[in-house]
């Protein structure tokens, strides 16, 4: 049997939350989440209990969907986000502001990169510890060259986040 079709709602209509998570393609206990994280999110609630989504709550909700999944800001990013910016402003980030989103996500991004603990010193081979059995030569140096390339790659990470720190330090 085919499952009966629902009739449209008009677009200024209320969505439960149920419709919420699959617009924004998210499950329900995340929109709940999101709700307690993010104070600006105060969907209508009935009796029992149950959500009622406003237009605007829904594009509250695609601005830190947005934010968080395509941007990449932390919840702690994006509530920066919303302090500084409001909510309005990552309302018109989730209908599709795509230029606003990334001034905000780039000042969020520095504001954590200047909050970065300082790196730990490397530790030298000496500290690696291999199973108690003897692994072959072969997967010995399998598992080293790997390490380098991944030791290397750290090693980029590290010299770019120092160039961060001072190009912020710098503007300050």
């Amino acid at each position: 049997m085919t499952e009966p079709s629902r009739t449209a709602k008009a677009p200024d209509a209320f969505r439960t939350i149920s419709e919420v998570s699959e617009q924004l393609d998210v499950p329900q206990h995340v929109l709940r989440f999101w709700e307690a994280k993010f104070t600006q999110v105060r969907p209508l609630k009935r009796a029992g209990g149950r959500r009622y989504y406003r237009p605007d709550d829904i594009d509250l909700l695609k601005g830190i969907r947005a934010l968080l999944y395509s941007e990449g800001l932390t919840i702690k990013g994006v509530q920066k986000v919303l302090r500084e910016h409001g909510a309005k402003h990552v309302a018109e980030v989730g209908r599709g502001g795509g230029k606003t989103a990334r001034k905000a996500s780039d000042a969020a991004a520095q504001a954590d990169v200047g909050q970065l603990p300082a790196l730990l010193p490397i530790p030298s081979t000496e500290h690696v510890n291999l199973a108690v059995e003897e692994p072959s030569d072969a997967l010995v140096a399998e598992q080293r060259e790997r390490l380098e390339v991944v030791l290397q790659d750290l090693l980029r990470l590290r010299e770019m986040l120092n160039l961060r720190r001072k190009k912020i330090a710098a503007a300050e």
